[in-house]
């Protein structure tokens, strides 16, 4: 029997079921000491299930078509056991250990690493390269976005400057705060939303070109929201300070403003 992956089942079954047939593995033979096939494993193999793509050759190569056979038919040397515990993973070591003693006193084990699977996957220098450029996108989005609001409370700021007059007289003429903080949140409002819509839409465009350098992008509509909900926030809190400035304009001292 033998399991495939959906990649394989898309490209040798488009137009059948996959649970109905079988396939032929050519090169499923026995190789002592490095490879040990099961006697008669070199016919044909039942495909009893189809399991999704995994990114097991890099994150930058595409899937190929995989077959997963049992290990009772199919045994590599150095062939790796994986415990999945909820305590801490060194702790079972020895237990483990034990019990393949326990099955096979002449087989031997060893660990990788200190035995984490965590750990030997960050050790891998595809994974590495990931973490780095995904680090430096990081670092230059957040810088990207330290500067949008220093220029956004610094436009904003320089705007209810400019409108002091303006403002004065509203209240003087009987306008509430909020009349006021409205103007100003409306006006940021509109140019951070035009931003924001230019963006996403850069953002569409460009996707592919930004995938061939970080080797894995995402075009998530809950990321693109994740990002465009904190831009606003941030210009939000960039308007705040000049809104409630501008809130607390003496009329009588706006009136006398240049």
């Amino acid at each position: 029997m033998a399991v495939v992956n959906e990649t394989f089942a898309k490209h040798y079954f488009a137009n059948s079921d996959p649970l109905i047939a079988a396939i032929k593995v050519p090169s499923l033979k026995s190789e002592p000491p490095e490879r040990l096939v099961a006697p008669g494993s070199d016919g044909w193999l039942q495909v009893i299930g189809v399991t999704a793509d995994a990114l097991d050759d890099g994150l930058d190569k595409p899937t190929k078509p995989a077959i997963y056979l049992p290990y009772t038919v199919n045994m590599w040397m150095w062939t790796q056991i994986l415990v999945r515990s909820r305590d801490d993973p060194r702790g079972i070591l020895h237990s483990v250990k034990q019990q393949i003693v326990g099955v096979n006193p002449d087989q031997q084990a060893t660990l990788w690493d200190d035995g984490v699977l965590e750990t030997w996957i960050k050790n891998q220098p595809v994974f590495a390269r990931g973490r780095l450029v995904s680090g430096l996108f990081a670092a230059f989005s957040v810088l990207a976005l330290l500067l949008a609001a220093v220029g956004l409370y610094s436009v904003v700021s320089y705007s209810v400057v400019q409108r002091t007059n303006e403002f004065g007289i509203r209240m003087a003429l009987g306008a509430q705060k909020w009349h006021v903080l409205r103007i100003v949140f409306t006006s940021a409002g509109i140019s951070v939303g035009l931003g924001i819509v230019v963006g996403l839409g850069l953002s569409f465009a460009l996707n592919r070109l930004i995938a061939q350098w970080v080797e894995n992008g995402s075009a998530s509509p809950l990321i693109l929201l994740a990002a465009s909900s904190l831009l606003l926030a941030v210009a939000a809190a960039a308007c705040l300070i000049p809104a409630r400035r501008a809130s607390g304009v003496d009329p009588m001292t706006a009136l006398r403003c240049e």
